[in-house]
């Protein structure tokens, strides 16, 4: 057995921010129950670091609490990166690693990865192949690195192994299996609160909820972090808001960015029904019975499709390129004048219904622990 990578030593599952939570719960449950179980250790990074809402998270999913915080807390990209590096490697150096698994494109993804591949320990990838195609995203840096140096690259949409194909990823590495935000979905669906219980004590009555209502998520820095541009945004939704009411749920960044550039007053109009950041259970409800969601997250491109709820993105172009093609997913840049139009049209009964893509179908992290634990046994006796 080469380097740290020994066969009694954990699988190392790495968790940093809060969508990571949701695949990477059911990866782990799926783990647990392979042949004898594989030992698998959760690390943590902190990059996300509310602890009530990440306590949260944690009881929403299921998942147990992490064997490791590596506590890193905020700081700029290449800081945090180096960050969870250099906290990172002790863990390696206690505890090996049979392989460590990551998942996503955030920092710590590609942190973790860059650890574990100098230590000559195999990375498994998931949602490897994604691209925006927009290298001023951060994300999209992270995601073309991590999968150069990982081993096992698991793909949730079949364009991504063009992707892949197109960088040079020996074909051999790249295994197609399912998107494992669904699987979250899926378990967790029937236990999300109804729209009701959630928005009754913001003021909106059941038969005002029956009429309709839209999901706003905003986050994104090219979004939130410049004036003209969130204006912009936050007054196309105010007029959209006056058809539909519109449920957002703030993200402090962009709270703080409404208040540091004098916008804050703008979320004021009678259409707007402004929440505190909410748990996955919440949001899964919340989107559930929505007539549209409008977002800039990728995730919840993903998550409407499998719901079958349109989506309208605030965003030039997304990495999930099968939400558009396949499922409910319009990409309508930042213009005002775009988003009010694609609005319009969802409540004009212009809305995408889609379909649900192909091993979308709540098995993907079985897939994924049986191919990890069969690659791993594999290699490890062909190195004895």
């Amino acid at each position: 057995m080469s380097g740290d990578a020994r066969a009694d030593a954990p699988v190392i599952c790495v968790v940093g921010a809060r969508p990571n939570y949701m695949k990477m719960a059911p990866i782990i449950r799926a783990l647990a129950k392979q042949d004898a179980g594989m030992r698998t250790m959760l690390v943590h990074t902190g990059q996300h670091y509310d602890v009530a809402m990440n306590d949260r998270l944690f009881a929403d999913l299921g998942m147990p609490r992490p064997d490791v915080n590596l506590e890193v807390g905020s700081g700029s990209h290449a800081v945090q990166t180096a960050e969870v590096m250099k906290r990172f490697e002790p863990v390696i150096d206690a505890h090996g690693a049979r392989a460590v698994l990551v998942v996503g494109d955030v920092n710590s993804t590609l942190a973790c990865a860059l650890v574990a591949v100098k230590r000559d320990i195999p990375v498994a990838h998931v949602e490897s192949g994604l691209r925006s195609n927009d290298r001023r995203m951060p994300e999209e840096i992270n995601r073309i690195l991590t999968d150069q140096i990982s081993d096992i690259l698991y793909t949730t949409e079949r364009s991504a192994h063009v992707n892949l194909e197109r960088e040079g990823v020996a074909p051999e590495r790249v295994v197609f299996v399912g998107n494992v935000m669904i699987d979250s979905l899926r378990a967790n669906v029937e236990k999300a609160p109804r729209p009701a219980e959630l928005l009754a004590f913001a003021g909106m009555d059941e038969r005002r909820i029956a009429r309709g209502y839209g999901v706003v998520t905003l986050h994104r820095p090219s979004n939130v972090d410049h004036p003209a541009t969130l204006a912009g945004i936050i007054d196309a939704l105010r007029d959209v808001s006056e058809r539909l009411p519109l449920v957002l749920a703030l993200h402090p960044r962009t709270r703080n960015n409404l208040e540091r550039f004098g916008l804050i007053d703008r979320l004021a109009a009678e259409g707007f029904i402004v929440l505190p950041p909410q748990g996955y259970l919440e949001m899964l409800g919340l989107m559930a019975g929505a007539t549209v969601v409008l977002t800039d997250s990728g995730g919840i491109q993903e998550e409407t499709t499998a719901l079958g709820v349109p989506c309208l993105t605030i965003r030039e172009n997304t990495e999930r390129p099968i939400t558009v093609e396949q499922g409910t997913n319009t990409v309508v840049g930042v213009e005002p004048d775009a988003l009010r139009a694609a609005a319009a049209n969802v409540l004009a009964g212009g809305g995408k219904r889609g379909r649900v893509p192909e091993l979308w179908d709540g098995h993907a992290a079985e897939r994924i622990a049986a191919h990890l634990s069969a690659w791993l046994t594999e290699r490890e006796a062909t190195e004895l």
